[in-house]
């Protein structure tokens, strides 16, 4: 039972993080591509968050290991709200170079945050999660989903406080609500979690396990095929077609970014809850799941290249291609959903519960390497070839993710 509560209070701890990073994303982007910033300048101000997220994964397995899950839960929601305090004092008056230095440095700070907080609360589904009868695939898809899904509606919140309140007061009342948060984690956190042991080594961040490291680079081509459209590509592609440059069409597409956007997510969220039971994957040993990875990692590789055909095919914008790409995207989240699933599931199957915060660390290292090459190849990409280049960049990812996953030898039996 305190397992349990400890399982619903870091999950509540983490819908709050990412609600607000979530809300951040669509702020950040639709703010400053109203303020004319180029789509290779846009995936500038998120390089530093992805960067950090590379080093943050591996030193935050570390640290957990040193100090204690729940310390690096709450450095995660702390230096959120430290990130948002720091954005609200952007000054409008500063030249386009300084607000893309101080944007980068504080969504840097924000992506350490982000990993901190990503890395305790999925470490934690594997020391509380009960052994036996499928109970760890059906935490982690849980977590994973509910976090996606509350994502997803900080993507709608985040563009609609844009459109309602301004940047500046959407940015301060995130930072209140999860500085509320944040409080009410430290009061009532049960026990449970791990304290930290001080004999961890800081060289064990590196895993010797070579199906955590074929893993993990299937987890960066991956996360990287959808971060090629998604960052810059398709919202900025959207923009243009949806706006015509006057204040109501701007707002109005402002709302219907952000809600796709959110749709997206938090379709791609429920999807993940729900894939140990799409996967009828209770009972089945790790050799069929990992049969089941590389058989849905194959199953992604052709939507972003038929997709990619029919924009470059089309010539100009049209009705009929807007709701083609729609329905394509959202093919490609479903899709995409199980293969995450899956992952964050074999993760912490792989891992052994004495250096999960390091395995867990060092894939989530790849998972944020996937999306620094993602996001910059999204800007660059739609900045030389449009929406086309970005998504047959997105399936040649998603052809490399294929080919590594394809390459996992597990063992026969549970590696608890």
């Amino acid at each position: 039972m305190n397992a349990m509560r400890a399982y619903v209070a870091v999950t509540a701890a983490y819908w709050a993080f990412m609600l607000s990073d979530g809300a951040l994303r669509m702020l950040v982007l639709l703010h400053f591509n109203g303020l004319g910033f180029t789509p290779v300048q846009l995936a500038y101000l998120f390089l530093l968050y992805e960067v950090a997220g590379i080093v943050t994964n591996l030193a935050a397995g570390w640290i957990a290991a040193r100090f204690g899950l729940a310390s690096t839960l709450y450095a995660g929601l702390g230096l959120q709200i430290a990130a948002l305090v720091a954005l609200a004092q952007l000054d409008p008056g500063w030249s386009v170079g300084a607000s893309v230095v101080f944007v980068m440095a504080v969504q840097g700070a924000s992506g350490v945050a982000k990993d901190l907080a990503k890395m305790s609360s999925k470490s934690a589904v594997k020391v509380l999660a009960p052994e036996g009868d499928g109970t760890l695939f059906r935490w982690v898809a849980a977590l994973t989903g509910s976090k996606n899904a509350v994502k997803g509606l900080g993507f709608f919140l985040g563009a609609a406080m844009l459109g309602l309140a301004g940047f500046q007061a959407a940015i301060w009342l995130m930072a209140a609500v999860l500085a509320a948060i944040l409080l009410a984690i430290v009061l009532f956190l049960p026990a449970g979690l791990p304290k930290g042991r001080k004999g961890s080594k800081i060289s064990a961040i590196w895993s010797r396990d070579p199906d955590i490291n074929r893993l993990s680079l299937a987890r960066m081509f991956l996360f990287g095929a959808r971060d090629v459209w998604f960052v810059v590509g398709i919202p900025v592609y959207f923009q243009s077609v949806l706006s015509d440059g006057t204040p109501d069409s701007r707002r109005a597409a402002f709302f219907l970014i952000g809600t796709f956007m959110a749709v997206w997510i938090i379709a791609y969220g429920a999807v993940q809850a729900a894939a140990p039971k799409l996967l009828a994957a209770r009972g089945k040993p790790q050799a069929a799941i990992v049969d089941q990875a590389v058989a849905w990692a194959g199953r992604l590789v052709p939507i972003p290249l038929v997709l990619a055909a029919l924009v470059l095919a089309s010539g100009a914008p049209a009705p009929w291609l807007t709701a083609t790409l729609v329905a394509g995207l959202l093919l490609f989240g479903f899709v995409f959903a199980l293969n995450s699933a899956v992952h964050s599931y074999l993760i912490l199957a792989f891992s052994k519960a004495e250096r999960v915060t390091m395995d867990v660390g060092f894939y989530y290292m790849a998972n944020a390497a996937g999306r620094l090459l993602g996001t910059l190849l999204s800007g660059l990409s739609y900045q030389l070839g449009g929406l086309p280049l970005c998504l047959a960049t997105a399936g040649a990812m998603a052809l490399a993710a294929w080919i590594s996953v394809a390459r996992l030898k597990p063992a026969a039996g549970d590696r608890r």
